[in-house]
């Protein structure tokens, strides 16, 4: 899938929402790009379409930043079991 995929399909779809849950759909509608495989690059090269699907992006991606900076590293201490 696509940039253009990606704004199309936001695009059919958003017109059908109702105006006060659009914001959160597209929340959602990110997370499930994400969640099936699309690339972070492929969903930022979706920005720039629709305001409502841009802020969507950028909270998923400062999310996913946020994620990962709060991670601890996997250190292995080479701990034997003798």
């Amino acid at each position: 899938m696509n940039e253009n995929q990606i704004a199309d399909i936001w695009m059919l779809f958003k017109e059908y929402l109702d105006k006060k849950t659009q914001d959160v759909a597209a929340e959602r509608f990110v997370d499930l790009l994400a969640d099936y495989g699309i690339s972070d690059s492929t969903i930022r090269a979706a920005a720039g379409f629709d305001d409502m699907l841009d802020d969507a992006i950028s909270y998923y991606l400062d999310q996913d930043v946020d994620e990962t900076e709060d991670e601890e590293p996997d250190y292995d201490y080479g701990e034997d079991d003798d």
